[in-house]
């Protein structure tokens, strides 16, 4: 039934194609002077909406009587005061014919469900019969940004009252990027889960980022805290920013970024020494080759070889002796492979909470000594026994050679303090699922908040006192002295997550998140959806190209940031036409570069740093720029006058 519902309807979208449309109603009084309107012109044009689909029409167009002309942006009388037919008006973009419906569909196609512009060319086509091109699309999609971006700022006042009504709101802020560039400043609001601000920023250094947190509290009020990494530039700018204000701002460090901070301190410099012993000794490399050597020596009995491992396993002969033929190869190739498999033994959420590099010391080892028991075993096949003796060969070294145990005992020391770190702040890795915080019951929070307190404050207490002060465990005292001095460094920003709630609010507490999680996970989620709409795993031209005001899109997921935008996400056409309702004589884009051609202020001057922007990278890299250099490099300079020179100058 909805199928045939949709071909019905698609068969009357079509059936209007090509019709002719008189809109001539009257236009009323001038909206300057009140005076008569008189008929200008009539123009007939086309139009495509995804509601009528591909029509003509011929629509009057009035302009004042009297002459009035509306404001130019320099103070001199601007164009004349013309009315177009409201039924048209609110259909189709100022000087366009595509209707506001058709690029919020694009719109959201590209920024909220991440589709590529085929996919977006061949749903129009397929559902409504609207044929775009591949250009127009990229329009539409540029387009669509700029008008959310200004409905967004246009219902700031709505947006900030449901603000106050939670009894305000935990700004998070940080900047996310690919291979550096493309850097994407985000202000979030997290109780809601709401993106309130969105910049690019040339790096991310304090004098770029304190002007955003300004305009974002000018916009939205101040907020009952703020929640930042553990970043220089961060810190300098959250501590400038909130002494701004009279009353006091909690200035919170996520717990997250640092344990991850400490363990990055504590565990690189033996982790990467244990790294670079497995490529010295070419220990992956070889152990693939085995696994190759051996895969190809099975040929096409390897489903049966396999069959002959999982009888092994099962344990049918109680010996656990290696089968003879190629069953027996194809054990020993698996055990090649479960060494290979070491990355299983982690918990996918990156160093240092995974070590992977130790967890490969730790197979290897096992691999060696069940190597040597199996050799120990009787065993009549030969070119088994080679197999075994190779494998042995390749991962003995980890065990035996003296520069893997040194690098293996140090990480080892150093990551049960770091795992005791982490069980004292009860931390979880991994993000959840995007979504706003939901007001909850404050009090079983409160207790785990009081418990992770003290826990860290005993686990500073016992690392004072297991600390050496002298002797040979000079490694130990360095590792509980990295611990204790980031302690020391950023112990006041971990604690002051309770906030009182004012009595229009309902009263009682409510507690800000102890990580940036949440906003990191509405990177992800961004990101993701980048990747799985260009197919490119590194970002680096995509986030370049990618508008700061994409991350509104976002928010068009959470339902109640929709609502105070425009009602239902089928209101937000009507929304932006509405934004145009003031001058229809030009699109927002267009009014938009007019205003910022004109307009000069301390805000909008972009903060140039060292790096090398796409704007600076595309100059730089002209032919005409190398020509320029190569024509000045080769040409002499110009002989100064004697007077200049001097007896002794020469000219180089």
């Amino acid at each position: 039934m909805v199928g045939d519902l949709q071909q019905q309807h698609q068969a009357e979208i079509r059936s209007t194609t090509g019709v002719l449309v008189h809109a001539n109603q009257a236009p009323g009084p001038c909206p300057s002077c009140g005076g008569v309107m008189h008929v200008r012109k009539t123009v007939e044009h086309g139009g495509v909406t995804l509601e009528h689909g591909g029509f003509q029409v011929r629509e009057t167009v009035h302009v004042c009587a009297a002459g009035c002309r509306t404001p130019g942006p320099d103070g001199r009388p601007g164009r004349a005061v013309i009315t177009r037919q409201a039924a048209v008006a609110e259909l189709l973009v100022p000087r366009s014919a595509v209707g506001y419906d058709v690029m919020t569909f694009v719109g959201l196609e590209r920024f909220v469900h991440y589709r590529q512009r085929e996919e977006i060319r061949a749903t129009l086509g397929r559902q409504y019969g609207i044929a775009l091109s591949l250009g127009a699309l990229s329009e539409l999609s540029g387009r669509f940004l700029v008008y959310l971006e200004a409905l967004h700022q246009a219902r700031a006042g709505a947006l900030r009252e449901a603000l106050e009504q939670d009894g305000g709101w935990p700004l998070h802020i940080d900047a996310t990027g690919e291979d550096g560039q493309g850097t994407l400043f985000v202000a979030y609001a997290g109780w809601r889960g709401w993106a309130l601000g969105a910049w690019k920023i040339p790096t991310e250094r304090a004098d770029a980022i304190l002007p955003k947190l300004r305009a974002v509290a000018a916009r939205f009020g101040a907020p009952c805290a703020v929640m930042r990494d553990l970043g220089k530039a961060v810190i300098e700018a959250a501590r400038g920013f909130v002494a701004e204000f009279e009353r006091p701002i909690p200035v919170l460090g996520c717990h997250l970024h640092f344990v991850r901070d400490v363990g990055k301190d504590l565990l690189r410099a033996s982790h990467d020494d244990l790294r670079d012993l497995f490529r010295r000794f070419e220990v992956l490399p070889r152990l693939r080759t085995l696994a190759r050597d051996l895969g190809r020596h099975l040929g096409t009995d390897i489903d049966q070889a396999r069959r002959g491992v999982a009888d092994w396993l099962a344990g049918e002969d109680e010996r656990f002796l290696i089968p003879e033929g190629k069953a027996g190869l194809a054990v020993i190739r698996a055990l090649g492979q479960w060494v290979l498999d070491y990355p299983d033994d982690g918990t996918d959420a990156g160093f240092p909470f995974d070590r992977p590099y130790l967890d490969l010391y730790r197979r290897c080892l096992r691999a060696c000594r069940a190597a040597e028991s199996l050799l120990r075993k009787p065993h009549d096949d030969g070119r088994g026994h080679q197999g075994l003796e190779r494998l042995h060969r390749i991962i003995e070294p980890v065990r035996s050679t003296l520069p893997f145990q040194g690098p293996a005992r140090t990480l080892e020391r150093r990551a049960r303090l770091f795992d005791e770190l982490r069980d004292a702040l009860r931390l979880q890795v991994k993000p959840p699922p995007h979504q706003p915080a939901a007001p909850a019951d404050a009090q079983p929070q409160l207790a785990e908040l009081r418990d992770v307190k003290k826990a860290v404050a005993d686990l500073q207490d016992s690392l004072h006192e297991r600390r050496p002060e002298r002797g040979p465990a000079q490694d130990m005292r360095k590792a509980i002295d990295v611990i204790l001095t980031h302690l020391e460094c950023h112990g006041s920003s971990l604690w002051g997550h309770v906030m009182a709630l004012p009595p229009e609010a309902g009263g009682g507490i409510r507690l800000v998140e102890r990580t940036n999680v949440r906003l990191e996970s509405f990177f992800h989620a961004i990101k993701h959806g980048e990747r799985r709409r260009s197919g490119r795993k590194v970002l680096t031209q995509d986030f370049e190209q990618l508008p700061a005001a994409a991350v509104f899109a976002r928010n068009l997921t959470q339902p109640d940031y929709v609502t105070i935008l425009c009602g239902t996400l089928d209101d937000l056409p009507r929304a932006c036409a509405q934004l145009d309702a003031a001058d229809r004589s030009r699109s927002l884009p267009a009014r938009l570069r007019a205003a910022a051609s004109t307009a000069v202020g301390a805000e909008d001057t972009e903060i140039v740093s060292a790096s090398l922007p796409k704007a600076d990278r595309d100059l730089v890299r002209t032919e005409a720029m190398q020509d320029r250099v190569l024509a000045e490099a080769r040409s002499r300079p110009p002989r100064r006058p004697a007077c200049q020179r001097g007896d002794s100058a020469t000219v180089v």
